[in-house]
């Protein structure tokens, strides 16, 4: 039995999809242009949104700023977005065999993330036993929700 669970909030039910998942809690230009360059590769692209239990136990008890719902909401409206769901499940899920259940019935053709992501080791684990590919995208620097929150404090 799987720890993690998608709750679909837009259902993507097609085989080959590159797959993200993330936080998204405010959605900015770093964002959109991650996703659209995952788009980009030709894949439909489906995004997971971190459930507001587990982002507070890796970012702290302020986070998120928006519910999952809403985050998951906003993505469903990017062009380049077709499909979205919840993850859901205990913070420490995030190792090679978490994601192997939560992604196998989606049957991905990719799982996508940003250098520098602290759990891109088990999502590209993952990928490999999911015959899958891993694809690490840079991120856009000076980019980020934690610099907008920070900014937003000293203002």
């Amino acid at each position: 039995m799987s720890s993690l669970e998608a709750v679909w909030v837009q259902p993507w039910e097609h085989p080959g999809a590159a797959i993200v998942t993330g936080v998204f809690d405010i959605l900015h230009v770093g964002h959109v242009r991650f996703l659209t360059a995952v788009a980009e590769r030709g894949l439909p692209l489906v995004v997971g949104v971190e459930d507001d239990q587990r982002v507070r136990a890796w970012k702290g008890p302020t986070r998120p700023l928006n519910t999952a719902t809403e985050r998951a909401e906003l993505l469903a409206a990017l062009r380049c977005v077709a499909g979205v769901f919840v993850v859901s499940g205990p913070p420490e899920a995030h190792g090679p065999e978490d994601y192997i259940d939560l992604f196998a019935p989606m049957e991905p053709g990719a799982l996508a993330h940003t250098a520098g992501d602290p759990h891109a080791g088990g999502r590209c684990a993952a990928a490999a036993l999911l015959g899958a590919e891993c694809w690490e995208l840079e991120a856009i620097p000076g980019r980020s929700t934690t610099r907008i929150v920070n900014a937003a404090g000293k203002g």
